[in-house]
């Protein structure tokens, strides 16, 4: 197992910490735009979630399946752009650790150093690209050290064993465990690949490692956590936030937290 070299900022720091006292982690993905998003980072918030990804919509989600890609592009019509979501973002007042979501092209039409800063002036602790390769990382990983934002970084289950090693020390906060190939979704059932991706992390690094797309309810949630240290769930929360607003998703992530609170998921 790697140790970790580096020293945790905020995110990884809560995550190590709530690890060490037995617990899963939960992280629910909201699309920042949408009605009602703000009131459902709150619930989610209250509710049970320990840290909270906020996708910044974009035009060309390669990453994002039918649900997110409609709450992207419902987002976007309504108005919603970057600065309008990391402005909104600063008027949250929660007690969990606040993550962006967003493509590359984001980063790069701001500029490296001024992006991160904002993400910092924002509240703002982390950061997922999920469309910059760890060797095209660096000077955007650079930027965001400087302002204390962790990069977190995404290993697919196509990775090789030799290429594992370079993504867990660039990562920060937490390694995303990509659960299947493919865009973000609903599924029926949980993914071989997302236990055997958590597992062949879990056997190399320390780090926090949660499993992220296609973790599509409360049950698949408790299965992947037998494993990984936590989840991501996405386009489940969005469709209930999309369909029955902000409350429906105070009331799933209730669901999956006690779920992952389970003996089943905690014993491994």
């Amino acid at each position: 197992m790697k140790i970790a070299t580096h020293s945790p900022g905020v995110l990884e720091a809560r995550l190590r910490n709530i690890r060490t006292e037995g617990r899963k982690i939960l992280v629910p993905y909201i699309t920042g735009g949408l009605t009602g998003w703000v009131d459902a980072v709150r619930g989610a918030a209250a509710n049970g979630a320990d840290a909270i990804e906020i996708g910044i919509p974009f035009s060309d989600p390669v990453m994002d399946g039918p649900i997110i890609q409609m709450a992207s592009e419902k987002a976007l019509r309504d108005g919603a752009t970057p600065n309008s979501i990391l402005h909104e973002l600063r008027t949250i007042d929660v007690a969990v650790p606040l993550i962006v979501m967003c493509y590359y092209n984001t980063v790069f039409r701001a500029g490296h150093d001024r992006f991160a800063s904002t993400l910092r002036d924002s509240g703002v602790v982390g950061a997922i690209v999920p469309d910059l390769p760890l060797e095209e990382s660096t000077q955007w990983a650079s930027a965001a050290d400087k302002s204390q934002i962790e990069t977190v970084m995404l290993a697919a289950p196509t990775a090789p064993d030799e290429r594992l090693p370079r993504v867990i020390d660039r990562a920060r906060g937490f390694v995303y465990a990509v659960g299947l190939l493919g865009v973000t979704g609903e599924r029926a059932e949980l993914a071989t690949t997302a236990v055997a991706m958590a597992t062949r992390l879990k056997k190399i690094t320390d780090m926090p490692v949660l499993v992220g797309v296609g973790i599509s309810n409360a049950e698949q949630a408790m299965q992947a956590c037998t494993v990984a240290d936590g989840v991501i769930q996405g386009a489940s929360v969005v469709r209930r936030l999309l369909e029955d607003g902000p409350d429906a998703v105070a009331t799933y992530v209730a669901q999956v937290r006690a779920a992952i609170d389970s003996p089943i998921a905690s014993n491994r």
